[in-house]
């Protein structure tokens, strides 16, 4: 299957949605974003619809919006993260995310973050695209190499062509799909948007908090699961004295173990699930360590803090 020729994805007429029904769609498979018209009142063509198949989540977004926009609070508003591989399939769409511009014509992709502020331009104008939700912890954790999110692949670049043949595999095989299937995919992604050397570059350290954090976001991603990741490590990696960065998050009302041990929770759920899904016998346990805990009746009850469940019952369900 062609996936820019898939019936299922192009339509030759769409029908007008009232607004709030698409923005609740929108919602319910995405997450918190703040769709705008461009008219007052006016009705959206299109569609907005999850898919799941070959154990993979796919949002098929379809719209004549003026644009979508992803602010700081509709982000801490969503308990998952996601990284969203988007391929447009019909029509345009300028994104603006992680401080780059770029505009998406058919067969184009880009790796787009859950975590950082996204507004998708559309004038007016009719486009459709599909997005691949890909776990976000997953990626990070077990990436042998930088990749960069925001930068578009061109469609006719080989690496674009790749991933739309892949995704087209995954739509064609079947519900429960295959974890190497998956894997692959994910392996994929991280490929196509290799950065340069293999690493992405950080960027110098600035005396500005919210440039502080934006590295330390990066070291923390890259190091989620490394036991000597901390306030004091990542302090010592962007010069800085603890007390400045403890006061840093402290602007965004959270502390730095709790970024840490919330992102890590956030990984072992992702674990768990594929565990759950493969029928693997690995244990909880297993997965606690693996993501950097260390006592396990604490991880037990921060999980359930967090998820309101235990892991146990998630891996049950």
């Amino acid at each position: 299957m062609e996936l820019l020729q898939s019936q299922d994805l192009v339509q030759r007429t769409w029908s007008v949605v009232p607004y709030e029904q698409w923005a609740d769609d929108l919602h319910t498979i995405c997450g918190n974003f703040n769709p705008v018209t461009v008219g007052k009142g006016d009705g959206v063509i299109g569609a907005a619809r999850g898919i799941d198949v070959g154990g993979m989540s796919f949002a098929h977004v379809s719209n004549n919006l003026d644009r979508v926009h992803r602010s700081m609070d509709d982000i801490r508003r969503d308990a998952k993260e996601h990284l969203f591989l988007i391929v447009q399939v019909e029509g345009s769409c300028g994104v603006e995310h992680y401080g780059r511009q770029s505009i998406l014509d058919v067969g184009d992709c880009i790796l787009v973050d859950s975590t950082k502020p996204t507004t998708f331009h559309f004038g007016g104008l009719f486009s459709n695209h599909l997005s691949m939700h890909l776990p976000r912890q997953i990626m990070y954790s077990e990436a042998k190499v930088g990749f960069d999110v925001a930068r578009k692949l061109d469609g006719h670049d080989p690496m674009a062509v790749m991933l739309r043949a892949l995704i087209a595999k995954i739509m064609t095989s079947g519900e429960d799909g295959s974890p190497h299937l998956r894997e692959l995919m994910f392996n994929a992604t991280r490929q196509a948007f290799v950065t340069g050397g293999g690493e992405t570059a950080l960027a110098p350290v600035s005396d500005s908090a919210s440039k502080r954090l934006e590295i330390v976001d990066i070291l923390i991603d890259r190091h989620l699961t490394d036991a000597e990741l901390g306030a004091k490590w990542l302090a010592t990696q962007i010069g800085v004295s603890i007390r400045t960065l403890q006061e840093d998050f402290q602007g965004l009302g959270v502390t730095c173990t709790t970024v840490i041990r919330d992102r890590r929770l956030r990984l072992a759920r992702e674990r768990i699930e594929q565990i759950r899904e493969a029928g693997s016998k690995e244990t909880i346990a297993e997965v606690a360590y693996s993501t950097g805990f260390n006592d396990i009746s604490y991880f037990n009850r921060s999980f359930k803090e967090l998820f309101a469940c235990a892991p146990r019952d998630l891996l049950k369900q």
